[in-house]
């Protein structure tokens, strides 16, 4: 099957109550344990490259693994720029392949991110790609994106819906109390926030830095309309943990696919428990 966009899935997705997961890759191993956990619960699947993957990968090795992680399964997978930080780069990645792009211009003063958002969004219909955008500041470090705490600023609802409607967006990456990366205490998500934006706006809800969030938070940020959600630092947290546990059984091993192997195995199993949880098992 070829990538496809998320648009059409995100609407499944809200007709039938669940939430899609979007996984972050690094290497070629994160991207066979995104697409075996899709496969063994059959369901559609997002892969997100960051600004972090694609310095170390390289935007056409990421490319290369999307497309064949796509052709080689027969459930829907979505390959999705996470943060584009600039119009150039989003444009970029639209060209060599990108079914799906972020856009985050929520550093930018409201109306010039609207005007960017809209641009983005003009030329990717043409090539039949779905756009997500962030508005509000979402607190926490991913790769080369850092907003300190003072920063984070919780989405407006009312500039949610003003947003929306002048950049026709498909889905809205929207700030409600997470935060990227490990957390510092827990996390508390602003419910009523997050209703009142998903009642004023006419596209899906994204949530971002789902780290450290409770299964009870994460359903009822389903219930209140959140579509898409981000995972990252789970998967690096068992790959590299499963990696370590390895190395710490037999120093000497200088196979890397002995040490690889497990990182994927446990990669898998994270996916997979979060697939079930976002309640997108079996909804190919």
């Amino acid at each position: 099957m070829a990538l496809v966009p998320m648009t059409y899935l995100l609407q499944k997705a809200g007709q039938g109550g669940y939430a899609l997961g979007a996984f972050n890759c690094n290497n070629m191993e994160i991207v066979q344990s995104i697409v075996t956990a899709a496969e063994a619960e059959n369901s559609p699947v997002i892969i997100q490259a960051s600004q972090g993957a694609i310095k170390y990968a390289g935007l056409n090795y990421i490319i290369a693994l999307g497309r064949q992680a796509a052709e080689g399964t027969a459930v829907p997978v979505v390959l999705h720029l996470d943060h584009g930080t600039s119009f150039e780069q989003v444009m970029h990645c639209i060209r060599f392949g990108f079914s799906s792009v972020m856009y985050d211009g929520s550093k930018l003063p409201l109306e010039e991110n609207i005007a960017q958002t809209r641009k983005v969004v003009e030329i990717a219909r043409v090539f039949g790609v779905s756009v997500e955008a962030e508005l509000g500041r979402i607190g926490g470090t991913e790769d080369d994106i850092s907003v300190s705490n003072a920063e984070a600023l919780f989405t407006d609802p009312a500039e949610a819906e003003q947003f929306v409607s002048q950049t026709d967006v498909d889905a809205l990456a929207v700030a409600i109390g997470t935060a990227h990366g490990q957390y510092k205490g827990d996390p508390k998500l602003d419910f009523e926030r997050l209703a009142e934006i998903s009642r004023r706006i006419t596209c899906p809800v994204v949530l971002h830095g789902s780290f450290g969030v409770s299964d009870e938070s994460i359903r009822k940020a389903i219930e209140l309309g959140v579509r898409k959600i981000n995972i990252d630092t789970n998967v690096r947290q068992a790959f590299v943990g499963a990696m370590r546990s390895a190395l710490e059984k037999d120093s000497s091993e200088i196979d890397p696919r002995k040490v690889l192997s497990p990182a994927r195995e446990a990669a898998v199993e994270v996916i997979s428990e979060k697939i079930r949880l976002f309640g997108s098992s079996g909804k190919v």
